[in-house]
């Protein structure tokens, strides 16, 4: 082994630094913690935790009488800022993805079966009819399920619990998309049993915050509910989002430089002086579902839901067959590549284009049309019948639609029992039959004729088509049309059974919980295509995949009095590989990654709360290991001249770290918010890789990857943010925000730490500290400002919020990225990595009326 791979980086710094700022802030917080008996008014009510003491509590006394327990689904600062401040900076609560969050709307789990990641784009626009809420945070305990490690967000979209009325909104913002209106109108429980609840939204942009993007999404909502009796109500929702959306890529630093903007977007250029984008994601998955609500008795209730999700998704993108690479930040059509040629005079000229005409740098769809009506070509043998031989225009450059529509039928089921006054003990099942449809559609022959289905990878002699370069040998030679499927088309099929159990115990002083979790998953994969490389291996139901997984968590509440907590949690959990990182290539062949397993986590957590009439707080340690994950990724190699599949099994990573979050009412009127989040996100294994060829079963390599102690990137990982706000007794208010971001890295390419990619490289070359060193982007911060003003006229309410974000307009702030997979161990920065960047300075304008 190469000597420098034994990387190790000074990790301990950082996390000895925080970890003493937070025990010192923890002794300080408890030191300080007196009562404060100020009157509040009614936005200090209403933005309180809903704990309830008594008044002599709130004075100090009574020490020995019971003490409300804490009620952790309550608003917590830390969490609402990480959610709305620092989103912009692709910030992730400790350093979780999605999937370590579960998410349920009246009891239904919404992450998704294939990912496990939640798309909270299904209902997107819906903001009033999904405003009822409950966010429980880490490890605390729910009342609807064993839950993430990073916590459970319950959404209550129940007919009845809608208050009457009618509310409309229009908002105007520069961001994603420019308008938007929404409508909610709700009956509440009316006298005869019925309650309904309609809510419907669009928002659209001809163009968004960058260029080539547009935006025409709708959202739909109703909700009844019928009380059949005091005892029981059946419930029926829909929920729908259809949205349209022109994407942005993330481009090369020399491409944005060129660009002269940090926001260029490679994806869209003019056609016929009209701008068109190529990457459109097209989504309407609808959620319908059925819930009963049955109260057995005083402490005894039922809770049940059926559900249906279904319906399309996707995005297009381009696709070419003996063609160059039409993208304009293709490595080749920038000046850096022919200054590596040594070709000075063609650098010159190709930058002097890109700097000076839009055009050049932009996708050039006439181009295609052009190139399409020139390519006339006889297909022998079309569609697999002998001698029948066609002749036409031959598609070069096609735009496709990938496809991901699914089919997923759920029922959940929930008993909740009130054994007496110290004990509540609930349970339940959830049962999930899924079906994931992924396909490629011709989305338009850009003038051609037709798109011969055969793989433009396969090794072969030009202009001669084998078997093994069919896509579906069952169709040879097949001549595609819009609107046919082609290249790949296979069905995800999961199954999941879960059961769940916990116990609620509370007393004068402690409260504690414990809550277990089983399981049981299958998934297999079924092939509609029975691909010429793997003729064995691709069409048909593959083997079907099992794993029994187990969960436990427990957790301790020491109430030192009425304003202050201690709570301590842990949790250890067994979790099955997810669909979409368990084959080598999913879209060829049922090949499963090798030594594929359940991932284990343990995690654990302490925090204190404070819980005072002018004073709230939290603070949290916490540490997650993650063991024996699959990761998995595709990407072009240009020298095989073909797709790579790369996967890693083995991978460990450590999440540790802490948050604190604070809201001090300086007077009746103005309040002050402060959030600090600090942490550490690191691999802590050497995983072990195999890498092969898309098109070909022959393993190119296995070898072990040295990415033990590089950071997990694409993320700050220390936030900060201070907030001051002022609220006005004549309905008005002002604020602001001053927010830090720091310690964010790129993602790594694991293959870059591995032996054979240094071997040629040695201990002094400069080439090898650039091969193996992680960059870590600019520390960076932003300035928020936001107000807002209602007035009552007679019965009806007018609301106006004004926000505008980035005062400052910094347009260079970094807030991730990651290396490509390409990569040239002599010159590194031949494939330089992209990145992202947050949005210049924005603004959102909100206007509300009720009544």
């Amino acid at each position: 082994m190469h000597p420098l791979l034994n990387t190790s980086l000074f990790m301990g710094i950082r996390l000895y630094r925080f970890l003493f700022l937070a025990a010192f802030t923890l002794l300080y917080t408890i030191a300080h913690g007196q009562a404060d008996t100020t009157q509040m008014n009614e936005r200090d009510i209403n933005t309180l935790p809903a704990v309830t003491l008594s008044q002599s509590e709130l004075d100090g006394y009574d020490q020995g009488q019971d003490i409300s327990g804490l009620l952790q689904s309550s608003r917590d600062i830390f969490a609402s800022t990480a959610g709305y401040t620092f989103g912009s900076a692709r910030f992730r609560m400790r350093g979780y993805d999605t999937e370590n969050t579960q998410v349920m709307i009246n009891g239904v789990p919404m992450n998704d079966m294939e990912t496990g990641r939640t798309f909270w784009s299904s209902w997107g626009g819906l903001n009033d009819a999904f405003r009822s809420q409950e966010n429980y945070l880490g490890l605390s305990p729910n009342d609807f399920g064993f839950g993430g490690i990073g916590g459970l967000t319950y959404l209550d979209v129940r007919a009845s619990q809608f208050s009457r009325g009618i509310k409309l909104t229009y908002s105007l913002t520069n961001q994603a998309y420019r308008n938007r209106i929404m409508a909610i109108a709700s009956t509440g429980k009316m006298e005869n049993g019925w309650a309904i609840s309609f809510s419907g939204s669009r928002r659209w942009s001809k163009e968004g915050y960058v260029d080539g993007t547009f935006y025409d999404a709708w959202s739909y909502f109703l909700s009844v509910e019928k009380e059949f009796s005091p005892a029981h109500s059946l419930g029926l929702v829909g929920i729908g989002s259809p949205a349209k959306r022109g994407q942005n890529g993330l481009a090369i630093q020399e491409a944005n430089d060129l660009a002269g903007s940090n926001y260029y977007n490679p994806y869209w250029g003019f056609q016929r002086g009209e701008k068109r984008n190529s990457r459109v994601s097209n989504y309407h998955q609808p959620i319908l579902m059925l819930n009963h609500y049955w109260t057995m008795d005083a402490k005894t209730r039922l809770t049940s839901a059926l559900s249906y999700t279904f319906g399309r998704g996707g995005y297009t993108a381009l696709n070419w067959t003996e063609a160059n690479d039409p993208r304009p930040d293709y490595y080749r059509n920038l000046p850096s590549y022919y200054l590596g040629e040594g070709d000075q005079e063609n650098a010159e000229r190709v930058q002097t284009l890109w700097e000076t005409d839009e055009a050049y740098r932009q996708i050039t769809w006439d181009d295609f049309y052009f190139a399409n009506s020139k390519f006339l070509y006889t297909v022998n043998d079309a569609e697999g019948i002998e001698g029948n031989t066609v002749t036409g225009y031959r598609s070069k450059y096609i735009v496709e639609d990938r496809r991901g529509d699914k089919s997923q039928i759920a029922f959940t089921s929930r008993l909740q029992k009130n054994i007496n006054e110290h004990i509540l003990l609930h349970g339940g099942i959830q049962l999930n039959w899924y079906k994931g449809f992924h396909f490629s559609v011709v989305d338009d022959l850009l003038g051609g004729e037709f798109w011969l289905d055969v793989d433009k990878y396969a090794d072969q002699e030009p202009m001669v088509i084998t078997d093994e370069s069919q896509s579906d040998l069952r169709r040879p030679n097949h001549m595609v049309r819009e609107g046919d499927r082609y290249s790949y088309d296979y069905t995800a099929n999961i199954n999941s059974y879960t059961l769940f159990a916990q116990g609620n115990f509370s007393y004068s002083r402690v409260d504690f919980y414990l809550t277990g979790t089983a399981s049981f998953t299958s998934f297999w994969r079924t092939g509609n295509m029975q691909n010429g490389h793997f003729p064995q291996n691709s069409y048909g139901d593959s083997e079907k995949q099992q794993f029994g997984n187990y969960g436990l968590k427990a957790g301790l509440t020491y109430k030192i009095n009425g304003r202050n907590y201690l709570v301590a949690s842990a949790a250890y959990l067994t979790r099955a590989p997810y669909f979409w990182n368990s084959y080598v290539s999913l879209r060829t062949r049922d090949h499963v990654v090798p030594d594929l397993r359940s991932e284990q986590i343990i995690s654990a957590e302490a925090s204190y709360f404070l819980r005072m009439a002018r004073a709230k707080g939290r603070l949290t340690f916490y540490y997650t290991a993650f063991n024996d994950q699959t990761w998995s990724r595709s990407f072009y190699h240009e020298d095989l001249n073909t797709f790579v599949n790369y996967q890693m099994t083995n991978v460990d990573e450590i999440h540790a770290g802490f948050e604190l979050g604070a809201e001090i009412n300086l007077t009746s009127a103005l309040s002050l918010t402060g959030t600090l989040g600090m942490g550490e996100f690191y691999y802590s294994s050497r995983p072990d890789a195999t890498i092969s060829e898309d098109n070909s079963s022959e393993v190119l390599s296995n070898r072990k990857v040295y990415i033990k102690n590089y950071y997990v990137g694409g993320m700050p990982q220390t936030i900060a943010s201070a907030g001051l706000r002022y609220s006005s007794s004549r309905y008005w208010w002002i604020g602001c925000n001053f927010n830090y971001f720091g310690d964010t890295y790129l993602e790594i390419n694991p293959d870059r730490r591995t032996e054979e990619a240094a071997s040629n490289l040695t201990e002094d070359d400069i080439r090898l500290k650039q091969l193996l060193e992680q960059e870590k982007l600019d520390n960076g911060y932003t300035v928020d400002i936001y107000g807002g003003k209602s007035w009552k006229i007679k019965n009806y309410y007018i609301g106006l919020n004004i926000s505008l974000n980035n005062l400052l307009n910094a347009t260079d702030l970094a807030s991730g990225g990651y290396e490509q997979f390409r990569y040239d161990t002599d010159d590194i920065s031949k494939f330089p990595p992209r990145y992202y960047y947050i949005f210049g300075r924005t603004f959102y304008i909100n206007l509300t009326f009720r009544l």
